[in-house]
């Protein structure tokens, strides 16, 4: 893959439901090192194109290219091998669990084999260095419920970054967050991004992730109305687009 071929690309992605026609021809590219904001009113697609991006929806028809390669992508633990980690809205963490836990959900290391026990001080070894590099002040022994919504975030950033992603789908990630919550998703994001990491972050929030987004995306009614750099747009002129389109 050349620095001129996307990361992960869609062409004429379409997405029925029963009759309900949710994504109707969607070209999106995403390169990587690149933060693209994928905005919209509700029902625009947004969440329809994650999920489909991510395994847990089937596409009706169209092509979805990673790395230069057509896949056809069948579910999150594909999406997962692609390197494909998304962050959702509600975080997808299990609040009685610890921290080292949540962390390894789904995908512990086991000592003698995947039928094993686990083990807790190889795991606690490998997440240690990526909780310090995101800065969160948290126990990997602590349970995740006792933890501020800007720190259950950071748990699921950590999670996609131990586990090399290449690509970071954050779904709504500034939602019901304090203003020092929303600053640290954005260092989260920074710091995704200097590592080449590629990030889709979805939000209805424009002006609080527009400071680290370097492409727009809008959506309206399941498909692409208009794309537009950070630097060639305003977050009041990107809530004007979408109010004139979902009229």
């Amino acid at each position: 893959m050349n620095s001129q071929t996307p990361l992960l690309r869609t062409e004429n992605l379409h997405k029925w439901y029963g009759k309900i026609h949710a994504l109707r021809g969607v070209n999106i590219d995403v390169y990587a090192g690149e933060v693209l904001g994928l905005i919209g009113d509700n029902g625009a697609g947004k969440s329809t194109f994650v999920k489909i991006i991510s395994g847990v929806e089937r596409k009706s028809s169209g092509k979805i290219f990673w790395k230069g390669e057509e896949v056809d992508i069948i579910s999150i633990k594909q999406a997962r091998s692609l390197g494909i980690e998304t962050v959702y809205q509600e975080q997808a963490l299990a609040p009685q669990l610890t921290v080292l836990q949540n962390i390894f959900l789904g995908r512990p290391i086991t000592k003698h084999g995947p039928l094993g026990v686990l083990d807790n001080k190889a795991m606690a070894k490998a997440a240690a260095p990526i909780i310090n590099e995101l800065g969160l002040n948290v126990q990997l022994d602590q349970e995740v419920r006792f933890c501020s919504g800007g720190e259950q975030q950071g748990v699921a950033v950590a999670r996609a970054l131990l586990f090399k992603a290449n690509l970071v789908i954050l779904d709504e990630p500034t939602r019901a967050l304090s203003a020092t919550g929303v600053e640290r998703i954005l260092e989260f994001i920074r710091g995704l991004k200097q590592q080449g990491i590629a990030v889709i972050v979805i939000s209805h929030v424009f002006p609080q992730i527009f400071p680290v987004t370097d492409r727009f995306v809008v959506l309206s009614r399941g498909k692409v109305v208009t794309e537009k750099r950070a630097e060639e747009t305003s977050p009041e002129d990107l809530t004007r687009i979408v109010v004139e389109k979902t009229k």
